[in-house]
């Protein structure tokens, strides 16, 4: 037994040299995506919680906004890397005025997932009866702005956009008549569906210019991606990674969201299978440009068209490994 001595020795020796070693610090990303508890802005929370973003080397901090127009500023002033699903239109606008934003991935496409909504005991029926009624959004430059603002736009509507915020206070304003029309994603307002309490007047994809188009994206503002863009690489690499997790037979993703938002695994199938085909939230592609430019125009979201250049300068979407 004493010939074993020395090797038992020599690996408890290892051992401490290995556990010694000082730990290599993982490259922190500060991240600021609207609408907590949504679908498709979870993807870098599950992913975080699951330890895929860690495993690429990184550890997030995630910052909860109203909107897409707050996550836009947080990027815009540097107080923040990444941001998650500021909308396309808002996203357009800051670029053609020089804000120093770049878009490094698609966040949804298609917008069935948003609806605008009224108690079920009010008189409007359609968005033909809004005209001097007030219709929610979260905040300026999200995704829900613009889509009012197409809708006005194509129907002709007089109503009055007021930002309300996030699903939950929006909910709360409309059920105590502070406002007209709310707005909500799944799995908020799903509940009071169910219940009666709520009818659905429009969806997202009523505005003909979001139909099948992107309409979230995923940016950063151009001195990190000049700072750190490996860091970027990775992360879009961890995000890729946790959507196909996402809409995988594992069931750790789904139970992750499900706990994170505190519904049931059944509410969170439904809110994936329901409103977020696995396609609305490939990060690779931007759908819908030829249309989106100059609708943008059309919308006084830019001035004039931007140019195949300036596109190219925007969108830098860092390439599947």
């Amino acid at each position: 037994m004493s010939r074993f001595r020395p090797v038992c020795s020599a690996l408890v020796a290892l051992a401490w040299f290995i556990t010694s070693l000082p730990a290599y610090a993982l490259d922190t990303l500060k991240v600021a995506a609207g609408q907590r508890g949504n679908w498709d802005t979870t993807v870098s929370e599950v992913g975080q919680r699951l330890g895929i973003f860690k495993k690429h080397g990184i550890e997030l901090e995630i910052l909860w906004t109203q909107g897409g127009g707050e996550t836009q500023q947080a990027v815009i002033s540097g107080s923040v890397e990444i941001g998650v699903a500021p909308g396309i239109m808002g996203v357009l606008s800051a670029f053609s005025k020089g804000a120093p934003v770049r878009i490094i991935g698609a966040e949804t496409t298609g917008a069935a997932d948003l609806f605008w909504y009224v108690p079920s005991t009010s008189p409007i029926k359609s968005l033909k009866d809004t005209n001097d009624k007030t219709i929610a959004f979260s905040t300026k430059g999200s995704s829900t702005d613009g889509i009012v603002t197409a809708l006005m736009k194509q129907y002709d509507l007089k109503a009055r956009p007021t930002a309300t915020g996030g699903p939950a206070p929006t909910l709360t304003q409309v059920m105590t008549n502070q406002i007209d029309i709310g707005w909500s994603a799944p799995p908020f307002g799903l509940q009071q569906l169910d219940e009666g309490k709520i009818r659905i007047i429009a969806t997202g994809n009523d505005a003909t210019v979001f139909k099948g188009q992107t309409v979230r994206l995923l940016i950063t503002n151009i001195q990190t991606l000049q700072a750190r863009k490996p860091v970027i690489d990775r992360y879009m690499k961890a995000y890729r990674e946790t959507v196909d997790l996402m809409y995988s037979n594992d069931p750790a993703a789904l139970q992750t969201y499900a706990e994170f938002v505190g519904i049931s695994i059944d509410m969170a199938k439904r809110t994936r299978n329901d409103f977020f085909p696995k396609s609305s939230v490939d990060p690779d592609k931007i759908v819908g440009l030829d249309t989106i430019v100059p609708d943008a125009v059309t919308l006084k979201y830019t001035a004039a068209p931007l140019t195949k250049e300036q596109l190219a300068e925007l969108i830098q979407i860092p390439p599947r490994q």
